[in-house]
Parts: structure tokens; sequence; C-alpha cells
């Protein structure tokens, strides 16, 4: 059960601290937002590449950008480990999938909530991780979807013993955790739930314990 906390919610003055207040946590979740495919604009290239020398950690970009062909080779090329397009904004989802595994980065496939994942079940093989939204793209702090719950376990059935995450992000938190554990999913972006936490560390390890425990019932 890995916890990706989303930096959306931390304070982008000081995100070298901000990082450091989650040492526990399996990756850091960055979204990439255009103004375009989503309605909000916030950070890019050029802040992953200062996080990337601030941190060791693994950097999850999540890209709610048009154009994902064109752009999302250059987070692999800055070092971020993970690059998500969604299937909505990319051309050639194939395509660019190989090339940012070819660049040396996880290949990531993110669906908006009302997006199937049935017509991508052949392009499976293709990445490395499945992002679906649990709430429409562009904002934090929405509240989480539990419609999206049927699709998180068809996709852990077509995933079946594929080596591929599946990470769900959008409303989660200690109450919705849970849910989505059951459901299937085993990676998990957070992020008012862990930046506006007291001790964000402790949200973290909070958070995977509750997803542990959800799979042990």
């Amino acid at each position: 059960m890995r916890i990706t906390p989303s930096i959306l919610n931390a304070d982008f003055a000081n995100l070298e601290a901000e990082v450091g207040r989650i040492s526990g946590a399996d990756a850091i979740h960055v979204d990439v937002m255009d103004n375009h495919f989503v309605p909000n604009l916030t950070i890019g290239l050029p802040v992953v590449e200062s996080l990337r020398k601030v941190t060791d950690k693994m950097l999850d970009i999540h890209l709610m950008i048009e154009d994902a062909d064109r752009w999302a080779p250059a987070f692999a090329e800055a070092g971020a480990e993970s690059v998500t397009f969604h299937v909505e904004a990319a051309a050639a989802p194939i395509r660019l999938a190989r090339e940012l595994r070819k660049l040396g980065a996880r290949a990531s496939m993110a669906l908006k909530p009302a997006t199937p994942i049935d017509g991508f079940a052949d392009m499976l093989d293709e990445v490395d991780m499945v992002l679906l939204m649990t709430v429409e793209p562009g904002f934090g702090g929405q509240s989480f979807l539990d419609l999206v719950l049927p699709k998180i376990r068809r996709t852990r059935k077509l995933i079946g013993d594929r080596p591929i995450w599946l990470q769900v992000d959008g409303g989660v938190s200690p109450s919705t955790i849970e849910r989505c554990a059951e459901a299937g999913a085993d990676t998990f972006v957070a992020g008012s739930a862990v930046f506006n936490a007291p001790e964000p560390d402790a949200m973290v390890s909070e958070l995977r314990e509750l997803a542990v425990a959800a799979c042990q019932h």
C-alpha cells in the first residue's frame, strides 16, 4: 500500500520544507495543470526540476494538460520516476507510454471519473500504473465520488496478476481510503488530508495502516 501525497495542498513558497514533512511517503505526487484540460493552473517543468534537486523521493507526475504527447517526455527527462498522462488528452497513448518507458520512467494512464476503463483494457501491458480519478480533476479538497468504486473493482480485475499499480486520486482521507483499498486500489494520492493534518507524516502512516487493514478483512 503506497501513499503518495499531493503537493497541490502544500505551501508552494516552501516546497523543500514541505517535502521534508512527509519523509514516510512512498512518492511525491505533483499535479501539473494547464488551465485548458482542467480549469486550474498550477506548476510546470521548472518546479519539477527544482524539486528533483532537493529530494531523492520518487516523483510521481500527474499531467492534467492538453497535448500530453508533446510535454510528458520532458518530465521523464527531468528525472521524474513516474509520469501520468490522461487518456482523454493523449493523441497516441501507446506511443507515448512507450516513449516514457524508453526514457526510464514508469508510464501511467489516468482516467476521469466518467471515462470507462473497458476501452483501454488492451493497453494495460503498455503501462506501469493506472490512475483513476475519484473526483473531477482540477482542484484539491473535493469530496470523494463513490460512483468510481465499481470502476476500481473492474480495473483491478482487468489488471489481474500484472505488476501494475492501481492509484486513486481525489478526496482520499481516513474516511474513504478503506473503501478504495477494499475495491482494489494499492496506491493513494492524498493532498489536503495530509498537508492539512497537524502532523503530515503521522497522517501518511495512518492512511497506510487503514489501507492495509481494509485488505485483511
